[in-house]
């Protein structure tokens, strides 16, 4: 599924990702999340990649109002497919808990889409501070995550 040709810089926090572009951050603030992961989003909307941002829904609307702030053209992003922003029910708590095999089939389509959609890439962020809650199925969080790296490989997109 890797073209060779589309191999390209990506950077998040001051550092170029190299072929395993799965990144797993934690931070002290919001200002600071938004201060790390700004401008790996925006140079994704510079190379026409495409947006997928998985969020608390208490902050969703915060979100879309910093994505504004750091120069994104939100509504025509949304309209035009090249943003999606998710809430945890609607990604990761589907049906009310966390199942790893429905999160990791939802992961593979959303990368496929990219591409099929014609981005580049896709820069998938997830917030997963509902795994700090008492959640249906979060005992699974460790699973999912080291299979998920068995999966990420197979696609040149960058998930953090």
């Amino acid at each position: 599924m890797i073209d060779a040709s589309e191999e390209r810089a990506v950077h998040l926090a001051g550092s170029e990702l190299d072929r395993a572009r799965h990144v797993c951050a934690f931070f002290h603030t919001r200002d600071e999340e938004y201060r790390v992961l700004m401008p790996f989003v925006v140079e994704g909307f510079e190379h026409g990649d495409r947006a997928f941002h998985i969020v608390d829904p208490a902050h969703r609307d915060e979100h879309i109002e910093r994505l504004r702030e750091g120069g994104i053209d939100t509504g025509s992003a949304e309209a035009s497919g090249q943003l999606t922003v998710l809430r945890w029910e609607d990604a990761y708590l589907r049906g009310g808990h966390f199942d790893q095999n429905a999160m990791l089939a939802l992961i593979e389509e959303v990368l496929r889409a990219g591409k099929a959609q014609g981005y580049p890439l896709t820069r998938l962020v997830a917030n997963m501070e509902w795994a700090l809650e008492d959640r249906p199925g979060v005992e699974d969080i460790v699973e999912y995550e080291t299979r998920l790296n068995y999966v990420l490989p197979k696609y040149n997109d960058a998930v953090t």
